[in-house]
């Protein structure tokens, strides 16, 4: 069993911490299949039929964006073999289409022109290349249109790979190299994460937008096998996998989950990924089934605020356009995540148990400050936030400096209510971020109060959210972003 030394010393890399960061981003499914009207195409369709006359990737960059994403991956290439830009090593691409242009190129560049981050899909499994499962040969043909990718677009955020290897005990199957396909990317574009099938970035499991109750960044190097990871993943286009959740891996990095394990660690943290509709790409028959800016919105809350990073798709339809009904639930979803971040309070006063109270503000400590260390021998470390008057409090923010590790095992939120210590709720998990959300309720307080740890937790933040429908003080709502002058006090041993 490893020690809590031993977990609390397994670190993210930059790219890992510049990933998580980025905290929300978008995936655009489009290509042979948004014309056929289908979620795995055969392969080998008329490059005819790819013309959508109204394609505006400045619409989609815009309505991501304004949902509050920070990035978008685009689906360069699908099962089918398709290419949206035109490679060197296939005929079967959009040159060969009446459309004619590159939409890597187009995607990339509105990206950029709209503050986004670019990424790219391209499956592993190609329905129409003749070298498919034939080796080495098809591992030259996919590392070409790869180097394709990451030369000619610029900075890439994300290489997003998933294990698709469809066809079958009947079919074509190839053994992907991994390894050089990692290599690859490393080496034309190191500061992108490998997702999914990739030593960086852990899928959640499933499609459904479903989260764990604790989501650890510290797990088994097992769980990086892409063999492993594509075994689990979806098999057959029967419609079903997009919304199945299974539960028998809820915990993979606990204490107890690691009890019998002496092998090696890794930092291996999750992203959650969905679709606002039922499928992948665009269905006409779909354009009444998109989900709600509610429904998003506490997938929102539950991935972004469960150390997850969220991945939404959104498809365009046949013209080349977002529907409508897309683009206004993704506006909606943006002003209810706005809404909830301009509604942190600005606390007073801010007390720690121990170490040196630092600069507070909306986000305490603020982003880029130094981080909140209690001293080692206190057993139950935590910070008070005193709002001067009462406040409707409905979430407290808890993050670790995860740039030292994931540490914090179980801690308790209470709120100060008539001059009394009322209990709000608890997490065990915290890593980049954790939103702890109850009914809201008037409060003159809150406290997080760290029971165990992993080594000496290092806290950077901790914010009260008020409440989504309570008046909430003009001197005590906080700026949309940390920022501005520090208001902090108090003695630092105050809450011992």
């Amino acid at each position: 069993m490893s020690t809590a030394a031993q977990l609390a010393a397994v670190r993210p890399s930059l790219r890992q911490l510049t990933w998580q960061a980025m905290e929300f981003y978008g995936f655009v499914h489009v290509g042979m299949n948004t014309m056929t009207d289908r979620e795995w195409g055969p392969g080998h369709d008329d490059p005819a039929l790819f013309d959508p006359a109204a394609l505006d990737a400045d619409q989609w960059v815009s309505a991501l964006r304004s949902a509050g994403m920070t990035g978008v991956i685009l689906t360069a290439k699908h099962h089918d073999g398709f290419c949206l830009w035109p490679s060197d090593v296939t005929t079967y691409t959009v040159a060969a289409s009446p459309w004619h242009r590159d939409l890597v190129r187009e995607v990339s560049d509105a990206a950029r022109r709209h503050g986004l981050k670019f990424g790219v899909y391209l499956s592993p499994w190609d329905r129409t290349e003749a070298s498919y499962g034939s080796g080495t040969a098809y591992d030259d043909f996919y590392v070409a249109q790869l180097t394709e990718l990451l030369t000619r677009y610029g900075p890439i955020f994300t290489v997003w790979l998933d294990g698709a290897n469809g066809e079958g005990p009947d079919g074509r199957r190839q053994v992907y190299d991994w390894a050089r396909y990692y290599a690859v990317v490393r080496t034309l574009q190191p500061d992108a994460v490998i997702n999914v099938c990739g030593p960086d970035v852990r899928w959640c499991g499933n499609e459904a937008g479903a989260t764990r109750p604790d989501e650890w960044s510290v797990v088994p190097r097992a769980l990086q096998d892409a063999e492993g990871i594509a075994d689990k993943s979806q098999k057959a286009d029967d419609g079903t996998f997009s919304r199945l959740v299974r539960t028998d891996a809820d915990d993979l990095g606990s204490r107890a989950a690691l009890a019998d394990y002496d092998g090696e660690l890794v930092w291996y943290p999750a992203e959650v990924n969905t679709s606002i509709r039922p499928g992948w790409f665009h269905h006409p028959a779909e354009d009444d089934a998109v989900r709600s800016a509610d429904e998003l919105f506490t997938i929102w809350q539950r991935s972004v605020g469960g150390n997850s990073t969220f991945l939404l798709n959104v498809p365009p339809a046949r013209d080349g356009l977002f529907h409508k009904n897309d683009v206004a639930v993704l506006e909606e979803l943006g002003r209810r995540i706005a809404d909830f971040r301009a509604r942190r309070l600005t606390g007073q006063t801010v007390w720690v148990s121990s170490g040196a109270v630092g600069d507070a503000d909306v986000a305490w400590p603020r982003r880029g400050e130094t981080p909140w260390r209690p001293e080692p021998d206190d057993r139950s470390p935590s910070v008070t936030i005193h709002f001067g008057e009462t406040a409707s409090v409905e979430a407290v923010v808890i993050g670790e400096h995860i740039a030292e590790g994931q540490r914090i095992e179980h801690l308790v939120v209470s709120g100060l209510r008539d001059g009394e210590w009322v209990w709000l709720g608890r997490a065990h998990a915290v890593g980049y971020q954790r939103i702890v959300t109850f009914p809201a309720c008037a409060l003159e307080a809150v406290k997080v109060q760290i029971f165990e740890s992993r080594d000496v937790p290092v806290v950077s933040r901790v914010a009260a959210i008020g409440a989504a429908h309570a008046p909430v003080p003009a001197r005590m709502r906080g700026p949309a972003h940390p920022g501005g002058p520090a208001r902090a006090g108090g003695s630092p041993r105050a809450e011992r």
